[in-house]
Formats: C-alpha cells, structure tokens, sequence
C-alpha cells in the first residue's frame, strides 16, 4: 500500500499523541518522591514574640549590616509601626505591631510585635522556581542571591509562599532581587550571622543551631502553655523553615501566613520532571506543527496535485516551432 503525505502526517500525529498519552500515564503511575532530611548544619532563628517590645533595633542592624539606604525617619521612631509593612528591597526586615496583649499571661501590655524577613525555608520555593540559578540554598541552610547571572524574571517572587523577594523596578540598568540572605558573607566564606538577632536586648531573637531551636522551642511550650500557643511556627509550614516563631496568640493575629506543611516544590519539581523525562515539550510541539500541515493539507486537497498536473502537461500548439 502507498504511503502518502496524508497518510504520513496523520500517522506521524497518531504517534505523537499516543507517546503523549503514555508519558502522561507513566508519569501519574509514579510515586511522588519524599523530600530529604534537612542538614543538621542548618542554623536557624527562633523568634518569641511575647518577649519583642517593638525597638526597631533589628531592624536598624540590617539596615547598617547590608549597607541598605537610610531611612527618612530615626529607627527610634515608633509611629511608623502603626503602619502595616512588608520588606521590601530597601528594608529586608520589618517589625510590625498588632492590637492586644502578646499572650494571655501578658494581659497588662497593650500591643504585640512581630518581626516578619526572608524565612530561609528548607525545601525553598524561589530557588526551585529560578530558571537560572540565581538563588541558591547554602550548606548553613542560608538562601543567598547571585545578582551576575540573575535575568530579572522574578519568577522568585512569584513562587515564594511568604511573599517576601523584592524587585528594585527604579533601577533601569542592574535590576537585583533583594531580601534578607541571614547575613551570609559569601565573599569572605562565612555563613549565617544574623546581625538582627546579635541587637536583640530582650533575646527575642535566639541564633543557633535549627535542630537545637526546635528543642529549645518545645521545652518552653512544655514549661510555659499559660503564655503560648501551642505551635511552633516554621517547624513543618511549607516544609519546615530556619526562623521559627513561639507566639502567643494565633500565628494569623500577628501577621504569619497560615500554610500547608507540604513544601511547593515537591508538586512542581515531580511534574517539571515528568514533562522533561518523558519528552512531552518536543513530541507536543512537533505533533503540532503536524496537526497544521495536515490540516491545512485537507482544506485544499487539490492544490498539490493540480499543481503537479500543470507542470507535467505537454507544450501547447503555440510553443511548438519557435512560437510560430
């Protein structure tokens, strides 16, 4: 049997769309993968809300550590807390403050503060959703930025569950993406070292190892349940991040996120993977180009081979002689 365009394109489609659909099946057949431990290197931040009195002094060391413009108003000034507030790239972290007292043995103070930065998570969202590798997960667990090879798409900002990278859209030339990087000195080979929890009077702020955080975390629960809630904030959201929070209220009043514990990337990466593993872009794409040309091939059917026909006819009378 002869095999024509027609008949060639329309099995060519047939192929495609059938590797299509067994990639697809094989692809849900899988099981997802488990995401890994995180390292026992990870430092960490434990945050206790019920002992912040709101001094800016955190927020005043990352503004010196990180060479970041100042501000028009004093660090000491406190009306600017009144004012809900998000980092943005010329402030990596904030403090803002909320009515009520900060826990129910606390119940003399008027107000509870909330310091709110870069959460450095373990399984980290932006740093899966960079196309170019731009953010990257340190060995201390610290998610730094390479502004050199950054291309400005911010996908980043669009992937982060806690809403945190910033974009310097008022540079025209060198756009970067800022946010908190815990401090991390990469060009003198260091890790984290926080300078917001080192200006910390009243140890609201607690730098050390994560694993050794979360125990410290816990005992307090177990010692103190009149002053807190029961969670510990950051110890499996979205996969466990390295600041964790011991509140005294419930983690919405004080402006945290409330999310699931399964890290982002664990749904992205498996289905990023299986569209790449099994070639779906490329068959898909190429069983288009297909679906067109035969498409198109059965709108005119008759235009190849009128044309065909024309260019083989014998030479009419008045060819014949010179053109006599």
């Amino acid at each position: 049997m002869e095999l024509t365009r027609r008949g060639l394109l329309q099995l060519g489609v047939a192929a495609t769309s059938g590797a299509a659909t067994t990639a697809l099946a094989a692809q849900g057949s899988e099981a997802p993968k488990e995401k890994a431990a995180a390292s026992p290197n990870y430092v960490g931040v434990l945050v206790d809300t019920t002992l912040c009195i709101g001094c800016r002094k955190c927020e005043e060391a990352c503004n010196r550590r990180n060479h970041l413009p100042r501000t028009a108003e004093s660090f000491s000034d406190r009306d600017i807390l009144r004012t809900f507030r998000r980092p943005s790239e010329t402030a990596f972290t904030v403090v803002n403050q909320f009515q009520g007292s900060p826990s129910p043995d606390q119940a003399g103070l008027p107000n509870t503060f909330c310091k709110v930065q870069c959460m450095h998570c373990l399984y980290p969202s932006c740093v899966s959703a960079c196309i170019v590798g731009a953010l990257t997960k340190s060995a201390d667990g610290s998610v730094v930025y390479n502004s050199t090879i950054c291309i400005g798409c911010r996908y980043c900002q669009v992937a982060c569950p806690f809403e945190i990278p910033a974009y310097e859209y008022h540079e025209p030339l060198v756009p970067r993406v800022r946010k908190c990087e815990f401090c991390a000195d990469r060009a003198k080979g260091t890790g984290a070292n926080p300078a917001c929890a080192a200006a910390c009077p009243t140890e609201a702020l607690v730098f050390g190892r994560r694993a050794d955080l979360v125990a410290m975390a816990k005992d307090r629960l177990k010692r103190r349940p009149d002053r807190y809630a029961n969670h510990l904030y950051g110890e499996t959201e979205v996969g466990g991040t390295s600041w964790l929070y011991l509140t005294g209220r419930p983690v919405q009043e004080v402006g945290l996120l409330a999310l699931p514990e399964a890290p982002p990337p664990q749904l992205t990466e498996a289905i990023q993977r299986g569209i790449f593993k099994y070639g779906l872009i490329p068959a898909g794409f190429y069983g288009l180009l297909a679906g067109i040309m035969w498409f198109n091939h059965r709108r005119h059917p008759g235009e190849h081979s009128h044309a065909g026909e024309a260019g083989n006819a014998p030479p009419t009378r008045g060819s014949e002689g010179g053109g006599r």
